[in-house]
């Protein structure tokens, strides 16, 4: 099969990078809305791109009508969102925050989703995610259909028992994040495994003569 993406029609395209592009982590979007209302929205279209500056980027569509979605809204507005990691614990209340809200809904108590104070932004951040960003947007980039939204992470809330007794790295036991597939499948990181690189190059130095003679 080959697929043209300059002819081929943005519902195909849409459908052949997400089924091939993943798992794509979740990000749980927290913004607050011009009545102060909590507003909630997963967004899979989301990843670290930078530690130096600390980036993430968000790729949000339009609604089916062509208008920003809420989450934009209060962005452009605001200038600042939380990004909260998902694990099983929150992915239903996480699906449920995918419903298009009226945007005077607190989302946040419509899920049950208990929220705390961020320190650096006005976004209230989710009390029990693993793992909370408070962002401040470095820029947004518009499409017709879609914005990137590109965030420097201004804070880190890590919930303790995520990380690992000296504290660097995730406990793999107790983070194990779920990430988007295609459609309405999702996985989560319960099955972990490590790969590293070889401690010496020599054992693949060595046998690269042997493969020359074979070509």
């Amino acid at each position: 099969m080959q697929a043209d993406f300059t002819t081929l029609p943005a519902a195909d395209r849409y459908r052949l990078l997400t089924n091939f592009i993943g798992p794509r982590p979740i990000a749980l979007v927290t913004t607050r809305s011009v009545g102060g209302h909590d507003n909630a929205a997963p967004m899979s279209f989301f990843n670290v791109f930078s530690q130096d500056p600390p980036i993430v980027i968000l790729g949000i569509q339009r609604r089916a009508d062509g208008h920003e979605k809420d989450t934009v809204h209060n962005i452009r507005r605001t200038g600042e969102f939380c990004v909260n990691m998902v694990d099983m614990a929150l992915a239903d209340a996480m699906i449920l925050c995918g419903v298009n809200f009226a945007p005077d809904v607190d989302e946040l108590a419509f899920a049950g989703l208990p929220a705390a104070s961020c320190r650096q932004i006005g976004a209230s951040r989710i009390a029990t995610t693993p793992c909370a960003m408070e962002c401040r947007v470095e820029r947004i980039i518009d499409y017709p259909s879609r914005a990137i939204i590109l965030g420097e992470v201004l804070e880190m809330h890590v919930r303790d028992d995520c990380l690992d007794a000296q504290g660097r790295y995730v406990n793999p036991a107790v983070y194990q994040p779920i990430a988007r597939l295609h459609a309405d499948n999702y996985i989560v990181a319960d099955r972990q495994f490590e790969l590293k690189k070889p401690a010496s190059m020599a054992p693949y130095e060595a046998a690269r003569p042997a493969l020359k003679e074979r070509t």
